[in-house]
């Protein structure tokens, strides 16, 4: 399969579902080319509505279309979607509605937009709200996988996608739990967990690693977090290492590190690798690498930290 960006796996699936589930209709806040809500649209005009530039009065239409019975997904980019908090966290969050958010153009992946379109603090503020659900799959299969448990899981709901193609890394979606990191490596004392477009570069990176035996872990659920796995790592590993095309604060590594405080008998080290500035334009590939979330970028900055084996 061709390498492919999550948004148009998120496209696809929508349109896959909509045909199955006549409760399901989508909300676009003029950007519904990129998007890709615009597959939805077209197979189904009239369970699309395109609300314009007006990202709050979207998701408190959602919000009443949840509770009166529909599935509505709401699209935009991931910045102006969680830029309307206030919104979210009363229409959405206080009152457990069943709506899907759908946070497209993710990270400094997004290139060219440049800093004013990233979303790098919308995982931050999607996992503070009570009762939300963070997704961020890492390939078209997982994405399929990740929008079919969407449709069918009550209650709010966050999902990250991506601009740039991303290779796949599954075969089918029946690999996908929530809540359960996808082992992609096993290995023994360093553990290299990624997120969404992070999760084939750590898978790079561990090749370059390869003398430190790395697992390689896709963890796609955010909140809730594999708990389960990362106890395990904690007492078994002597590095467990968080890569995310995020701010460094409130995403994976902050989830991660949640619950090693909770492991009494944990031996492992943290090193969290993100972002920690605002992102700028340029080319998606070259921005991976000035920001050090390229796989040559992982290896340099770990082979400096890991003791020599």
């Amino acid at each position: 399969m061709a390498d492919k960006a999550t948004r148009d796996a998120f496209g696809e699936a929508l349109k896959a579902l909509g045909a199955k589930n006549p409760k399901i209709v989508a909300l676009d806040a003029d950007l519904s080319c990129s998007t890709k809500s615009a597959i939805f649209a077209k197979a189904f005009p009239e369970r699309f509505f395109q609300m314009g530039i007006a990202e709050s009065n979207m998701v408190g239409t959602a919000a009443g279309l949840a509770l009166g019975g529909y599935v509505p997904f709401i699209c935009s980019f991931g910045c102006f979607l969680t830029g309307r908090y206030e919104t979210i966290r009363m229409s959405v969050g206080y009152c457990e509605a069943n709506v899907k958010i759908v946070g497209t153009h993710a990270g400094i992946g997004i290139g060219e937009d440049g800093n004013s379109q990233m979303g790098l603090e919308d995982v931050a503020l999607m996992r503070a709200i009570p009762g939300m659900t963070v997704f961020q799959p890492c390939d078209e299969y997982s994405t399929h996988a990740a929008v079919e448990y969407a449709a069918t899981h009550e209650g709010p709901f966050y999902l990250r996608l991506t601009r740039q193609k991303l290779p796949n890394l599954y075969r089918d979606n029946q690999v996908f739990q929530s809540g359960r990191g996808i082992i992609l490596k096993e290995g023994k004392k360093l553990a290299l967990l990624g997120t969404g477009a992070t999760v084939i570069e750590a898978l790079r990176a561990s090749e370059e690693l390869a003398n430190y035996n790395p697992w390689v872990i896709d963890i796609h659920t955010l909140k809730p977090i594999d708990r389960a796995l990362v106890r395990t790592l904690a007492t078994s590993c002597d590095h467990i290492v968080t890569i995310e095309d995020h701010s460094l604060i409130g995403g994976l590594g902050s989830a991660v590190a949640e619950v090693l405080a909770e492991v009494p008998d944990s031996r492992a080290q943290l090193i969290r690798i993100g972002v920690e500035a605002f992102g700028e334009s340029g080319d998606p590939s070259a921005l991976y690498e000035k920001y050090g979330l390229s796989a040559p970028q992982i290896v340099q900055k770990l082979k400096a930290k890991l003791p020599n084996n």
